[in-house]
């Protein structure tokens, strides 16, 4: 019998392989509230970045153009990386792409800046949440900033099919109470590519020293 997490991976390849970029609910042609987290908390140009489930958006793009040259992108979709890798082209020649589900994730460096827009809520089960808090806990360098976005109380209950995880400022607060000051957090209204609106909080937290 196949585990949660082979389901998971054969969910996000087909997705990859059967719809266009701008058919997903969450694309964005300008990530810019993610971007913005990288200038407001003066990440330097040459932080270890890494974007948690960043696949085929345009994030990295982005980040490449304003100079940043150490990111790291992870998908648990190797369709998703493929696109990306065949859109940046040169540009990404120096990004570091890993196929990994993020629960199966062993890093081998650490971090400067965690950033992940709707990978958390996909995570249902209380095991894979705690491992989660624990691998952002573990693999953060001091003083880093480690961004997540997820659906608000307010934001659907499904995604791509999928059902997900919702959150409060509160919720999140206290999963990542341990290690980490919290910076800001604030929910912001997402419309997507079909025009509907999905509502999202992003939390903004800091890794205090050990």
């Amino acid at each position: 019998m196949e585990n949660s997490n082979d389901d998971r991976k054969k969910h996000w390849e087909k997705i990859y392989t059967i719809k266009s970029n701008n058919e997903m609910s969450w694309f964005q042609e300008n990530p810019k509230t993610s971007l913005q987290f990288l200038t407001i908390n003066h990440v330097p140009l040459n932080a270890e970045i890494i974007d948690v489930g960043g696949g085929d958006s345009l994030f990295v793009d982005h980040a490449l153009k304003m100079g940043y040259t150490n990111i790291t992108i992870l998908d648990i979709s190797e369709a998703a990386i493929e696109r990306a890798k065949k859109r940046l082209g040169e540009a990404g020649k120096n990004v570091t792409w890993i196929v990994s589900d993020i629960t199966k994730f062993k890093p081998v460096k650490k971090y400067d800046f965690w950033h992940d827009r709707a990978v958390f809520h996909f995570l249902t089960r209380q095991v894979e949440i705690n491992s989660y808090v624990k691998l952002v806990q573990e693999n953060l360098s001091e003083n880093s900033i480690f961004v997540i976005g997820t659906f608000s109380e307010n934001g659907p209950d499904k995604c791509s099919g999928l059902p997900i995880t919702r959150y409060n400022e509160s919720k999140m607060t206290t999963l990542f109470s341990a290690g980490f000051d919290k910076i800001r957090c604030f929910e912001e209204n997402h419309i997507t590519p079909s025009n509907k609106v999905q509502a999202f909080l992003f939390c903004s937290f800091k890794k205090l020293a050990a």
